[in-house]
């Protein structure tokens, strides 16, 4: 089960002791930077509550954590980064339903909690288990791209740093080193059929649009994110989007500027690149943290 789930409200300290103590018996996955657990009784008896940890992924540099949502390797904690995610995740899943989309949000029961339903990650079990090395599709993850950025601009480095793309769409396998995948390997392997691939990319692409768009009335840019979808558990099987949209998945900009291109004017003085022993990374002195995104929005 991934960590398909949402954020919003409070109850008193006493239920969300009880909640607490209640939940953490059943814990039903774990990832880079939120704990899902399926909550045995009361009003969300058989629902599933996230909760946003303060673990943060990144890379190390002069021996040295720098935190970055789009690496998949956990390099320490941010205090309060939990907290910060799951409010603005409450924010878009409202949002978005304001706009007609379904999630699988419920409500938001503290501050870095949020009660979800239970959603089946996009996934495959392994063909042939008694082979070593299989292993089963666990969950998938589709990022969207405005610009060339991070693990994109790392692979196609003929590209201009930053340029503009058209809200590329790409999905990726999860595990502890994600992986690229072709949604022509999705359809012919039976992950997705080619009218479900058709929706998800849709999908992906209505709710990136509505996250760019929120970001842009506040003066900021949208360089790139990723979501996770899956199936209700109890619903009719169509495919939702699921786990989260905060920092911990969008790398957001200050002082964008696009050209009669699309390209940003002032990449230049904002990315930096590096290429060392054959490995090129690259980095924007604009791309906001998590708290001074939060000092924008204010929640």
């Amino acid at each position: 089960m991934g960590p398909g789930c949402g954020k919003a409200r409070r109850d008193s300290d006493i239920s969300q002791g009880a909640g607490r103590a209640m939940t953490k018996e059943k814990l039903v996955y774990r990832g880079k930077s939120k704990d899902v657990y399926e909550i045995a009784g009361g009003k969300y008896a058989g629902k599933y509550r996230m909760v946003f940890t303060d673990r943060a992924t990144g890379y190390i540099e002069n021996g040295k954590p720098v935190f970055d949502p789009g690496r998949d390797i956990v390099v320490g904690e941010i205090p309060g980064k939990g907290a910060v995610a799951c409010r603005f995740a409450t924010y878009f899943f409202r949002l978005l339903k304001d706009r007609g989309i379904a999630s699988h949000f419920i409500d938001s029961p503290a501050e870095n909690e949020m009660i979800v339903e239970p959603a089946l990650p996009i996934g495959m079990e392994e063909a042939a288990p008694e082979y070593a090395g299989s292993a089963p599709l666990a969950n998938l993850e589709f990022t969207w791209r405005n610009n060339a950025q991070g693990s994109f601009w790392r692979r196609y480095s003929f590209v201009k740093p930053c340029g503009k793309l058209n809200c590329l769409i790409e999905a990726w396998t999860k595990g502890e080193s994600d992986t690229l995948i072709t949604f022509e390997s999705l359809e012919d392997t039976g992950v997705l059929s080619r009218s479900e691939i058709a929706q998800v990319r849709a999908l992906v692409k209505e709710v990136a649009e509505v996250v760019t768009a929120d970001m842009a009335s506040r003066g900021l840019h949208v360089i790139d994110g990723k979501f996770e979808l899956g199936r209700l558990r109890d619903g009719d099987g169509r495919i939702v989007i699921i786990d989260e949209i905060s920092p911990d998945v969008l790398r957001v900009c200050r002082g964008y500027s696009p050209d009669e291109s699309g390209d940003c004017k002032i990449h230049p003085e904002c990315i930096s690149t590096r290429f060392e022993e054959g490995r090129r990374s690259i980095s924007a002195k604009n791309q906001l943290s998590a708290e001074e995104l939060r000092k924008v929005y204010v929640i």
